[in-house]
């Protein structure tokens, strides 16, 4: 008892020992406490606003132009060789999903669609006129002029630059039980975050679709060489009967828009800002601040403490 005794006298003692130079030292506290607080907020609130749009995509059910039935009628013809015309392991849609992230198509999709500028350049909203502000000290708007600073100059954004601003923008996200896929890029101004979310499921599905196609074609390709090289008047039917179904899978592929995905939920322009988190971002910063505040008493009480020995 006398032990646990001596042990709570000494933690009490070890609790006064910091917060009494504290409580001595309280104006600079608070005073330090204060400016944090108030240095948190005035960054808090001079973040502009992130408008997320967001579109629920489910994989699209397509007919597999019968092959799965022709394949279980013809003995080898499974095996032939550089061809894939059996169930994949990997589907369209997962396949679409690590496409989406890439860095070649996010490449090509800011290319095609011309958003360099609103993707790079852009630094806030101007509700007024409802666009985009752009940050003159990188783009010219005026003179449709890149102003990046270059050794040599100025430059454009390059390819790892748009890329990795525009990921920060995108997030995409699956849900376990349903499978439904969820794509949301944040804007400052909420018109593009809207334009930029229905641009971009329309570029997968068309990539999807574009890919379809010329595997497609090059297995036509593959089966019509096939047939000059063989002499065997059975393989030929076989090879036109395959053929014929990858014709009626190209005759949807082309025919099928939302060829990969279909909205399950169409993005709406969205009404509320998603992020800064303002609030998290004060409470954060001022408990940051009061930890540093308490930190500087204590080394001040203690230096004095030891100019005064001397």
């Amino acid at each position: 008892m006398r032990n646990n005794d001596r042990s709570e006298y000494e933690n009490e003692i070890d609790l006064r020992k910091v917060f009494i130079p504290i409580w001595t030292g309280r104006r600079l506290f608070f005073g330090l406490s204060a400016f944090f607080a108030f240095i948190t907020v005035v960054y808090a609130f001079s973040l502009p606003n992130v408008y997320r749009s967001v579109v629920v995509l489910a994989p699209a059910t397509q007919a597999t132009g019968g092959l799965s039935k022709v394949f279980s009628e013809i003995s080898g013809i499974a095996s032939l060789a550089g061809m894939k015309l059996g169930t994949e392991a990997v589907t369209d849609a997962q396949l679409a999903e690590e496409i989406m992230k890439s860095w070649g198509f996010i490449e090509a999709f800011i290319s095609d669609n011309n958003l360099e500028v609103e993707i790079y350049a852009s630094s806030g909203w101007d509700r007024e006129n409802n666009v985009l502000k752009i940050d003159p000290s990188l783009y010219d708007v005026v003179n449709k002029k890149w102003l990046i600073e270059a050794e040599d100059g100025t430059r454009e954004p390059n390819s790892w630059e748009l890329f990795d601003t525009f990921s920060q923008k995108l997030q995409i996200s699956q849900q376990a039980t349903t499978g439904l896929l969820s794509v949301s890029i944040g804007s400052y101004a909420p018109l593009y975050s809207k334009k930029w979310v229905d641009l971009y499921f329309s570029a997968i599905n068309r990539h999807m679709q574009l890919r379809k196609l010329r595997m497609i074609d090059s297995n036509i390709e593959y089966l019509q060489a096939q047939i000059h090289k063989s002499s065997i008047t059975g393989m030929h039917e076989v090879f036109y009967t395959i053929i014929e179904e990858q014709l009626k899978s190209k005759m949807i592929a082309e025919a099928t828009p939302e060829h990969t995905f279909v909205q399950v939920s169409p993005s709406m322009i969205p009404v509320e800002e998603s992020s800064p988190k303002r609030f998290l971002i004060c409470l954060l910063g001022t408990l940051l601040g009061i930890i540093l505040s308490s930190f500087f008493v204590l080394i001040k009480h203690y230096q004095n403490s030891i100019r005064s020995l001397k």
